[in-house]
């Protein structure tokens, strides 16, 4: 899934360089989290959160087959 979102993200931003992915497991639960420079941070949100909502809905779609709940948080 780290994979997935650094992908993502290095797509969307100017910097893509400074896109950072970590990932932390706490039993069955794994937050992803995804870390921009501050100018890109409004492309990785997007209008209303539109991006960032689409971003969490297609990690979701590809954990769904294994029994982990994975987040993303964009700090």
């Amino acid at each position: 899934m780290k994979e997935l979102v650094e992908v993502v993200a290095k797509a969307l931003v100017n910097n893509p360089d400074e896109v950072v992915v970590t990932e932390k497991t706490e039993g069955r639960n794994t937050i992803i989290q995804l870390h921009v420079a501050a100018s890109d941070m409004g492309k990785v949100i997007g209008k209303q959160g539109r991006i960032a909502k689409a971003i969490r809905s297609v990690v979701k779609a590809a954990s769904s087959k294994g029994k982990q709940n994975v987040d993303v948080e964009i700090m």
